[in-house]
């Protein structure tokens, strides 16, 4: 089926059944489907069927009726992620955007119109850009024919693993940014599988998810985190995704033991989508991975490089000269490689290294070995400028009490003494990104140099 016409024609079956919540409104499939039609139909008559729109919208049922309405006609939606500063959202609207709709200007028809969708497989359907934490954001092109092939959106491609997760998103909860792919992704899990997109008003903190009676969510390392940290438990959870970044086994140990098995760590890029994911029943044994790559999806390793050949991954680069391929295959940037099993292996990035006594050192093996301390929790390791060295790992770690030259020592004994961290910080939470990954700008600005 076409972009978005699985949708379109799941809304015309059952529809009294509610497909949100939003605090006490309830949407159902009939009320959604109206709407997208009114909305089809306003934007066509603005004149911007096949347009490029930018959406600054919250999260609202509305909000993703008008998203939904502008990829049935074909247009190019530009995600446009709350919290950038001006000059990243200067750059962000520079992206050759025809219109922009926001919480207050999104367009309500009075007449329904229900074409068929209008994309064509070439069409760049959307541009999903990445956290910026490198600079500006990039936009990547993912087109209509990208998302008819994607792992979430065509349910009768459904692969064993993306059917489970669909009957565990049951009572999802929906919050972020329309903007961020994964938070789409399991959206189109639980939509198409007759489930229900849940939206608080006011999300409260690890309780929003008892509260709600959350079945499924998507969840960042330091959510998790404070859901640990908490002691919180989750009756009604059936499935926590956790992504954005690495996660020690530590932390894994401690969320099952507190929530039972219904941990799942998800790996993907914004260029190339979900890659792997590994599930509850495989983290005892493969909690060292990140599972295995979805069905069609293929990965490799070209000297110590992750690279990624997926049918739903972008085209590249709007408007950039930037070349993120070779031969065909998106280079991650992740270190590691598959093992005879299928299961990938991650050790750092490779752009997170430092130049110590002019040898090459990569920061993510040195949080791998400071993680597998029993003492630490989590470890994040940043680059800066040192006048002996000329750069230095700087390391910080969530712990009760370590010793933190026996934490040297460990890595010296692992790694070589080059990848010895200079400083060894203990820190009580790591802070967050907009993004919702871990502030690495942040821990260097506490780094003492």
């Amino acid at each position: 089926m076409v972009f978005p016409q699985p949708l379109t024609t799941l809304l015309r079956t059952e529809p009294d059944r509610p497909v949100f919540e939003h605090g006490s409104r309830v949407v159902t499939r009939a009320e959604l489907h109206s709407m997208i039609g009114r909305m089809t139909a306003a934007l066509h008559a603005m004149g911007l069927q096949g347009k490029a729109i930018a959406f600054r919208t919250s999260v609202t049922p509305e909000a993703f009726a008008v998203q939904t309405a502008a990829h049935i006609l074909g247009c190019r939606v530009v995600g446009v992620r709350p919290g950038y500063s001006k000059p990243q959202l200067d750059h962000v609207l520079s992206m050759d955007v025809d219109h922009v709709i926001d919480d207050e200007s999104i367009p309500m028809g009075v007449e329904e119109w229900h074409p068929d969708p209008m994309g064509r497989p070439d069409d760049v359907a959307l541009l999903v850009f990445t956290s910026g934490s490198t600079g500006r954001p990039k936009g990547c092109a993912v087109t209509y024919g990208a998302l008819d092939a994607h792992w979430s959106w065509q349910p009768a491609n459904w692969s064993p693993l993306a059917r489970r997760l669909a009957g565990e998103f049951e009572r999802y909860l929906l919050f972020g940014t329309l903007a961020s792919m994964v938070v789409v992704d399991f959206l189109a899990l639980a939509m198409l599988n007759g489930g229900v997109c849940v939206i608080p008003e006011k999300p409260d903190f690890p309780a929003v998810y008892r509260d709600l009676r959350i079945t499924g969510a998507i969840i960042t390392v330091p959510r998790l985190t404070q859901i640990i940290d908490t002691g919180t438990r989750l009756p009604d959870m059936r499935a926590l995704m956790v992504s954005g970044s690495p996660i020690g086994a530590t932390r894994l140990d401690q969320a099952t033991r507190l929530l039972g098995p219904i941990v799942y760590h998800g790996y993907g890029a914004t260029e190339a989508g979900s890659i792997s994911v590994l599930p509850p029943e495989e983290l005892a044994t493969k909690g060292d991975t990140v599972g295995r790559p979805h069905p069609g999806v293929r990965v490799r390793s070209h000297e110590g490089e992750l690279l990624v050949s997926s049918p739903y991954q972008m085209r590249g680069y709007w408007n950039s000269d930037e070349d993120p391929f070779l031969d065909g295959w998106f280079r991650t940037r992740d270190l590691g490689h598959v093992d005879d099993d299928g299961y990938i292996h991650i050790v750092g990035r490779s752009r997170e290294a430092v130049m110590v006594n002019a040898m090459v050192v990569y920061l993510g093996p040195i949080e791998r070995v400071l993680e597998s301390h029993p003492d630490v929790e989590e470890a994040y390791v940043v680059g800066a400028p040192d006048r002996a060295t000329g750069e230095a790992a700087h390391a910080f770690v969530v712990a009760a009490d370590p010793d933190v030259e026996d934490l040297k020592a460990r890595v010296r004994e692992e790694l070589g003494a080059d990848h010895v961290p200079a400083t060894i910080t203990v820190i009580d939470r790591v802070p967050m990104a907009a993004s919702g990954k871990p502030d690495k700008q942040a821990l260097l600005a506490l780094t003492v140099l």
